[in-house]
């Protein structure tokens, strides 16, 4: 296995046959924690038993992985295949696995159901499942211990919103956090309190937005007076600074973020640290998402591409890389794993999956507006926190944004 830099891929992609004779793939890749370090074990393994294979793994961060594929892609040179989330902006460019997977229900059968539209596109598997995503709350048990405040424990013990605002109150209070909380810079994430609230983006048909909702604009209007409280910072969402070191630093009592952070916060040590359940309103809710492997179109080793992909997608290969990379597993028959952390935080999150509104799944596999329109939710959320916009004239636009391009899309043959 080779390692090489986004730069060096440009200049090799689409390459094929090297000159040791050998298939070259190369693999774009970005890490949320330790799951590349895993990766290249796998890789290492794989290529001993496919000697005809050689496999380079591209390391690009997360936010560079769209804009460096589309380049690549508009040269001419894909790489061979890629780690992604945003999988329907490249579904046209991608290999159609059906080809390779054999039965597409039988293989789709396999994962869980509601991820199926992220990778299954007008009838071709477009991808194939590496892991799930569920957003959720970790806490740092000293600074709530030192509050008095004891979390949920169980789902009985779920609190309301207004619940969990006074016990971040108490922290607040007791002058022992320099914030109760941190939330991810991050419309999907703040959309957790929407559904919650009983809101959703989009119709059922898909056909209008949604956003604007009474029940969407009471959750901002909450999500709001969080920070006027002093609940939260305005530092993340207004000042572009990060959770995640806020969270580590061990000052901040509670982020809500994803499941995956959990590869990141494992090396915490000079604080006690834990995940509990989201709080309730109409509804429990979280928001469910997925990373993805695709194999990209005229590389000149689709098959050999395909193979591998199918290498990854098997139970016992996705089990080593989801144990290791303490991830929550894509497929059905991988949910009792062994973990190197606490396996009741993995519970809780497995718990936030199953117990999402189905309108969450539905609005975020709604790619042909989630992809171009993310953003400006999350734009929208600002404006109301800086008191540019009040919450309603916020969502009032944001749902203008999604109806033009949901009127682009039904023009379309």
């Amino acid at each position: 296995m080779k390692i090489l830099t986004a730069a060096m891929l440009l200049l090799l992609a689409g390459c094929g046959q090297g000159g040791s004779g050998k298939a070259q793939i190369d693999f774009m890749w970005f890490s949320d924690g330790g799951e590349g370090e895993v990766m290249k074990d796998i890789i290492e393994e794989y290529e001993k038993q496919h000697p005809e294979v050689d496999i380079n793994l591209v390391e690009v961060a997360f936010k560079d992985v769209k804009t460096k594929l589309k380049t690549m892609i508009a040269g001419g040179k894909p790489p061979a295949m890629v780690r992604i989330n945003d999988t329907y902006e490249f579904a046209d460019y991608a290999i159609d696995l059906t080809d390779y997977v054999g039965d597409q229900d039988k293989f789709t059968s396999q994962f869980e159901d509601s991820i199926k539209p992220f990778y299954v596109i007008n009838d071709r598997i477009i991808a194939a499942p590496m892991d799930i995503t569920a957003n959720g709350m970790y806490y740092n048990k000293d600074l709530f211990k030192k509050a008095g405040v004891e979390v949920p424990q169980s789902p009985d013990e779920i609190w309301t919103w207004g619940e969990f605002r006074e016990a971040l109150s108490k922290i607040k209070d007791s002058g022992e956090a320099r914030y109760p909380m941190v939330w991810d810079f991050s419309g999907h994430r703040w959309s957790t309190m929407m559904y919650e609230y009983g809101g959703q983006l989009f119709s059922e048909d898909l056909k209008k937005a949604e956003v604007n909702s009474p029940e969407a604009v009471k959750a901002l209007k909450e999500f709001k007076a969080m920070h006027e409280e002093g609940l939260m910072p305005d530092s993340v969402w207004l000042g572009g600074e990060n959770p995640n070191n806020l969270f580590r630093s061990g000052t901040v009592a509670v982020h809500l973020a994803g499941n995956w952070m959990m590869g990141s916060y494992k090396d915490i040590t000079h604080f006690d640290w834990g995940v509990t359940y989201l709080p309730q309103e109409d509804r429990r809710s979280s928001v469910p998402g997925g990373k993805y492997v695709m194999g990209m179109k005229g590389t000149g080793v689709e098959k050999e591409t395909a193979e591998f992909i199918k290498y990854l997608s098997t139970k016992e290969v996705n089990a080593e890389y989801i144990e290791r990379s303490l991830f929550l597993s894509a497929r059905k028959d991988n949910k009792n794993l062994s973990y190197p952390l606490d396996d009741k935080m993995f519970e809780v999150f497995t718990d936030e999956f199953k117990n999402t509104a189905p309108e969450a799944a539905r609005d975020w596999s709604y790619q042909q507006v989630i992809s171009k329109n993310a953003g400006d939710l999350t734009t929208g959320i600002s404006k109301a926190l800086k008191g540019e916009s009040t919450p309603q004239e916020a969502l009032d636009e944001v749902a203008k944004i999604f109806n033009e391009t949901i009127a682009q899309n039904s023009e379309k043959p």
